[in-house]
């Protein structure tokens, strides 16, 4: 039995006991039936209604727990739409009192988290509010009449922490930015004299707007300050080119070009204005010397035309070069010329620096071949010999390879430019080809009068004799030894070689020749002209001495690297000769 059941059973027995007692004290008073029975009467109704009354205050509290359950239940459907979270499971075994219990508690702990994502909601709200006020950007879209889903909370903080990394990343731009531009408008000596540059300059950094219009306007600025500074630059370089042109054209004193040192460096405006007025100051100058500026840029023009390597015809199409009256106009049309010509120079001055290398390192190889022809290279000492020869042969190497190169880029620009190529009036490979013929026929033209010479030599030999050759021996150092000094008082004897003169037999073998030559018999001593020696030479002479000059010439060519070798090709010419 249930404690409310066994109390409910005493209720009831207290209630007998009490109604028997009742009958017992009106039984001792004597009280009538009638009366026990209206007194009995009045207990009932007594408990009658105060059982009513608590039955009734129970149906009351039964239907206050159900009308809260249902308003729990309303309220927890709500609760669970707005949050976005599941419906509440209740329990079926539950009283009504556990339920209504159970379902107010969990409305109570959904009304908080409803209640703490509305307050998140809010401070986000105005962090992105305040970010979007710096970035001048619209701001996040959230439903403020709604409660926020636990992802939605999330994508807005995940935005924010985004939105917050652009404004530090803006913010360091900015100020990079306004640094460089105020550093700009102090090397143009300018002041802000816009609202936005105003902005910039003057106002605080939290104060601008760090809008993407804005910075594309704030780097446009930079540029636009930048791209002044670079104009500046050049504006102040090429002034300073002018200045020291007409520096050199008018022979302006050393001591003038110092104190104008100081404006020789930087770009600002008052730099600016000092070099224009020197400019300015040099251009009068120049007009009222005419004639000798006129001078100097013919003479920077002839040095111009040899690097661009113009011909005769090239340079007399300039005809203002020769004209002597010197005048304005004669100054304007050689300032012109000399522009184009340094400006037709930068812009092809590789071609040109290429053509130069080859003359360069053909004049190198020129001076090197003709040494190698030079009997007098045998007495060098030092190695110079073996060096120069090593310098030739990379040289004689390299040139071809050169010239291959020079032909190909100048096809190239031939073809761009739409133009021939000239090199002193003539097509490049042209004059390549005629150095080396030129250099061919000089050979050639070496190598006949160095067989004319021999003969003619052979001849008077041959007629008058021989003159004694004594070979240039080099000393060497001997030990001294007892047997082999000189005794003193003695002469030194050089041992001699006797040269005999032609014998009478072969002056007769060749009488005929000689009269057929002078048209008269030759007797005695043989008295011929340079002309018919010369051609005695030629007819007599040539066909046997052709071999020997050729052979001698192929000794001539020959590296000797020991001055033993030297001596013995030395001894070997005299036995030729005799």
């Amino acid at each position: 039995m249930r404690r409310s059941e066994a109390i409910a059973a005493e209720s009831v027995a207290c209630l007998n006991s009490a109604l028997t007692r009742l009958r017992d004290i009106w039984e001792e008073i004597g009280i009538p039936e009638d009366q026990r029975l209206q007194r009995t009467d009045a207990v009932k109704r007594h408990v009658n209604i105060l059982l009513t009354r608590m039955i009734e205050e129970e149906e009351s509290l039964k239907d206050r727990l159900l009308k809260s359950i249902d308003v729990c239940r309303q309220e927890l459907l709500t609760l669970c739409e707005e949050l976005q979270l599941p419906p509440f499971d209740e329990d079926d075994d539950s009283t009504i009192l556990q339920l209504e219990k159970d379902l107010r508690t969990r409305v109570e702990v959904m009304l908080k988290q409803k209640k703490e994502r509305m307050q998140e909601l809010k401070l986000l709200k105005q962090r992105d509010q305040d970010l979007c006020d710096i970035l001048c950007t619209p701001p996040y879209y959230v439903d403020g009449h709604r409660v926020p889903s636990l992802d939605e909370l999330d994508q807005f903080r995940r935005h924010l922490t985004a939105l917050s990394a652009e404004k530090d990343l803006r913010e360091a731009e900015f100020v990079k930015t306004k640094k460089r531009i105020i550093l700009c408008m102090q090397e143009l000596d300018r002041l802000p004299d816009t609202s936005f540059e105003r902005d910039v300059v003057c106002e605080e950094e939290e104060a601008f707007c760090l809008s993407k219009e804005n910075l594309e306007a704030l780097h446009q600025l930079l540029f636009q300050l930048e791209e002044q500074i670079r104009q500046n630059k050049s504006l102040c370089e090429e002034l300073r080119t002018k200045i020291v042109e007409l520096w050199e054209r008018l022979q302006v004193p050393a001591e003038e070009r110092e104190a104008f040192a100081v404006n020789m460096t930087g770009s600002k405006g008052k730099t600016i204005k000092a070099l224009q007025d020197e400019v300015d100051r040099l251009q009068e100058l120049k007009l009222q010397n005419i004639k000798s500026v006129i001078e100097v840029i013919r003479t920077e023009l002839s040095t111009y035309w040899d690097k661009c390597f113009y011909g005769n015809e090239q340079r007399q199409a300039f005809a203002p070069f020769y004209d002597e009256d010197y005048s304005e106009d004669l100054l304007s049309l050689h300032d012109a010329e000399i522009d184009r010509i340094k400006q037709y120079y930068e812009a092809h001055k590789e071609m040109f620096e290429g053509v130069q290398k080859w003359e360069e390192n053909w004049r190198l190889f020129l001076e090197f071949d003709k040494k190698a022809t030079d009997p007098n290279r045998f007495t060098n000492r030092g190695g110079n010999l073996l060096k120069e020869e090593k310098q030739r042969a990379k040289l004689q190497k390299m040139l071809p390879k050169l010239e291959e190169e020079l032909r190909v880029r100048i096809a190239a620009w031939e073809e761009e430019q739409g133009q021939e190529f000239l090199m002193n009036g003539q097509k490049f490979m042209d004059y390549v080809g005629e150095q080396w013929n030129q250099l061919s026929l000089d050979k050639e033209r070496e190598k006949q009068e160095r067989l004319m010479k021999k003969s003619r030599q052979l001849e008077e030999e041959m007629y008058y004799g021989s003159a004694p050759k004594t070979p240039n021996k080099r000393r060497v150092l001997r030990p001294t030894t007892p047997g082999k000094m000189r005794k003193p008082g003695l002469p030194i004897r050089t041992p001699t070689r006797t040269f005999k003169t032609p014998q009478a037999r072969t002056l007769e073998k060749n009488k005929e020749n000689m009269s057929q030559i002078n048209g008269t018999a030759v007797s005695g001593g043989c008295h011929l002209t340079n002309h018919v020696q010369r051609n005695f030479s030629v007819n007599s002479v040539a066909s046997t001495y052709s071999e020997f000059a050729r052979d001698s010439a192929h000794t001539d060519s020959t590296f000797i690297c020991s001055s033993e070798n030297f001596q013995k090709l030395q001894d070997l010419a005299l036995t030729l000769e005799f």
